[in-house]
């Protein structure tokens, strides 16, 4: 039982910490859009207006991929253990002994 206990701990935690890896992209994302938009601008001066508004509608939208796996890794840290660790007891209690 607590074996299996210890597992169900692990690979939560195991799960949360893959979910986060999820946290590089939009990092990257949201660079390689402002990097690109610096050199628009640097070129093109007078269409700064409609180049940082599409740049910040681009950036709100990638950063979600990033609340997203901050939300399932809080959701497989904090919710998940004990939910799975219940299962598990009312399983073990209701076999035969």
């Amino acid at each position: 039982m607590e074996l299996a206990i210890g597992l169900i701990l692990g690979a939560c935690a195991l799960g949360a910490g893959l979910a986060m890896i999820a946290g590089i992209g939009p990092g990257i994302g949201e660079g390689n859009a402002v990097a690109k938009a610096c050199e628009a601008i640097g070129r093109q001066p007078e269409s700064k207006g409609s180049v940082t508004t599409t740049m910040l509608m681009g950036c709100a939208i990638a950063e979600t991929t990033g609340l997203y796996a901050l939300v399932i890794a809080i959701i497989l840290i904090f919710v998940a253990p004990q939910m799975l660790v219940d299962i598990l007891v009312n399983t073990m209690s209701q076999l035969p002994k």
